[in-house]
């Protein structure tokens, strides 16, 4: 299976969002032919203040129901639709009642939602620079573990923050995750120093592949300038990074080898080995 992560710089404006993603898949469905593409955190609506990530939000239909959402969800189905591709749509905003969600939602081939996961550890910290970040002012947290399958590959489904908690990662792999989705908007101060440590870390811990799309550069948050690093990339079960997209808007390919997968797994069982939770 070939995967292309999607770098994009999303701010604010919704329908410029959405058409800078459609472009980007686009030209890397042309370009590389992968079979399932990856966008980043948050790519719908990036920054605003809290009313306008409210008015961005969309509400999802029933999981499995095949009735119509919101023009990004509807955009990510014609995609894959179209195209006979698995779309795995980041995440974006998802209004549950009077409640946001960080939420992925990915879709089949035929356009069919294939699983959704709500973000479980909200981003409640002060960066290096002072900054400071409360995402869960706005957002609620999820409490589910999500797999689904792709082909042959069983994926499991995280969203940036979650990063920092192996103990996710190693459900995921209990759950016989190969692959792990890990979209994001790591911002500049943390991911210089963290962001391919930390996903690394979780590759060899769990011996999965972990493709990482990211956002990258400059948005507006109420009023504040906000920089995301992006660096998207997809590393493999042993650790190495096989594929990474640089500065600027883009992406990155690379193809998922289910016998390297094994190989590792069986020279080094830690699973097996493990002895505490």
């Amino acid at each position: 299976m070939r995967i292309s992560v999607v770098q994009m710089n999303p701010g604010a404006d919704k329908a410029a969002n959405v058409a800078q993603a459609e472009a980007l898949i686009g030209a890397a469905l042309d370009a590389d032919r992968p079979d399932f593409v990856a966008l980043p955190e948050m790519w719908t609506c990036l920054g605003g203040d809290r009313a306008q990530k409210f008015r961005e939000a969309e509400t999802l239909p029933p999981a499995g129901s095949n009735l119509p959402g919101g023009p990004a969800y509807e955009a990510l189905r014609a995609i894959a639709r179209s195209r006979r591709v698995i779309v795995h749509g980041g995440s974006l905003a998802e209004l549950d009642g009077e409640r946001l969600f960080n939420t992925t939602i990915v879709f089949g081939r035929d356009g069919a939602e294939l699983a959704r996961y709500r973000k479980i550890h909200l981003f409640d910290i002060v960066a290096p620079d002072g900054t400071g970040y409360r995402e869960s002012r706005v957002y609620g947290g999820g409490e589910t573990v999500v797999t689904f399958t792709a082909g042959e590959v069983t994926v499991g489904l995280a969203i940036c923050y979650d990063l920092r908690f192996p103990e996710l990662f190693l459900a995921l792999r209990r759950a016989v995750a190969e692959l792990i989705l890990l979209p994001s908007a790591f911002t500049l101060q943390t991911g210089k120093d963290h962001w391919e440590p930390l996903i690394r870390a979780r590759a060899i811990e769990t011996q999965c592949w972990l493709a990482a799309p990211a956002t990258w550069g400059r948005h507006e948050d109420r009023g504040e300038p906000r920089f995301t690093y992006g660096h998207s990339l997809i590393c493999d079960p042993w650790g190495l990074v096989v594929a990474q997209a640089s500065d600027g808007t883009g992406w990155s390919s690379a193809r998922l080898d289910p016998v390297r997968t094994a190989r590792v797994r069986a020279d080094m069982p830690v699973l097996d080995h493990r002895k505490l939770a």
